[in-house]
């Protein structure tokens, strides 16, 4: 009798609430939704037949043990070098119609004071000359040398300032030497060899044969808002490689030595946010982009930290075929 009673009185309240239209609320919606994706591995795997192979010319290197040198990879800008030991750098941000015209004015200023010395010179002459026949007074002698003194103060000043200016702007384009500017965190400077040379290459060629850039006193440059200190490096250029406003890869000496897992550096392909990868050969006429971090390059060598296990088979030859095969590009 009980149980009658109370499955009547749950049965009264069901239809109680469905007669009020009350819905059910609904349930919350999740903040995050994870979905599962492949390994990048197994979507980058390339098998190529063997004819492909041979037409990209395809050749592999095992991972070994290797030891470079410590150095720090950054980027600078070809500048040409002031006058003697006065004025700044001249580089591509530098307006050269405002600079050449400046240079005009301080030429003409030049050769205006060395005039008036000149000038002097023959009127000092000229009042030593009447003293000395005592047919002039010394006071007039001494002002003569007082103009003579102040002319030639002149010119120094006019010809400081035009050296400030840097070379011709004519001269600009194929200097024989040229400086490398090269900016560093002001927290890194401390790490830097200051009396080593330098490694500079075209950017973007790792292939290229590295020259060496000595270090070079320069007047003090640094820029506030992105808070580095400006390194300066003298390149020989009488070959005519570079030119003023290039951007070049510089590696700068931090003294010591790196050891580890080492590949030829012609083995490493950089996508365009600046991922460093390599193409492992996985089986025969099958290999897989691999991800990479490498710790130091010097002399075609680079030494990882990261990646690879010792005897690792990688592309060396060919790996920038790949890279375009992978992506679509026809070769």
């Amino acid at each position: 009798m009980i149980r009658s009673s109370l499955l009547a009185t749950l049965l009264f309240s069901a239809l109680l609430l469905q007669g009020c239209g009350t819905d059910p609320a609904p349930s919350p919606k999740p903040p995050a939704k994870a979905e599962a994706v492949a390994h990048e591995a197994d979507l980058l795997r390339l098998t190529l037949t063997p004819e492909a192979v041979q037409r990209l010319g395809i050749r592999v290197a095992a991972v070994g043990d290797g030891t470079t040198a410590q150095v720090r990879a950054t980027s600078g800008e070809i500048v040409v070098p002031p006058i003697g030991a006065a004025g700044v750098p001249t580089g591509s941000t530098s307006n050269l119609a405002q600079i050449g015209t400046a240079q005009a004015a301080a030429d003409g200023e030049v050769a205006r004071t060395r005039a008036l010395v000149r000038l002097a010179t023959i009127a000092l002459n000229r009042a030593s000359a009447l003293v000395r026949e005592e047919a002039g007074s010394v006071r007039a002698r001494d002002e003569a040398a007082a103009a003579l003194a102040t002319a030639r103060a002149a010119a120094d000043a006019a010809v400081a300032g035009r050296r400030l200016l840097g070379p011709p702007v004519a001269a600009m384009a194929t200097p024989a030497s040229v400086w490398v500017r090269v900016p560093v965190f002001g927290s890194d400077v401390g790490d830097i060899t200051r009396g080593a040379s330098a490694t500079v290459r075209p950017l973007g060629d790792d292939t290229a044969a590295p020259r060496s850039a000595r270090p070079v006193q320069a007047p003090p440059s640094a820029n506030a808002v992105a808070g580095t200190v400006d390194l300066f490096f003298t390149l020989d250029n009488r070959e005519r490689t570079w030119r003023v406003g290039q951007r070049v890869a510089v590696s700068l000496p931090l003294g010591g030595t790196a050891e580890g897992l080492a590949i030829p550096a012609a083995a490493i392909v950089r996508d365009i946010h600046g991922g460093e990868w390599v193409y492992r050969r996985t089986a025969p006429d099958t290999y897989v982009r691999q991800r990479i971090e490498v710790a130091s390059i010097d002399n075609g060598r680079a030494v990882l930290s990261r990646g690879l296990e010792r005897g690792a088979e990688v592309v060396t030859d060919g790996a920038a075929e790949l890279f375009g095969t992978e992506f679509g590009t026809p070769h």
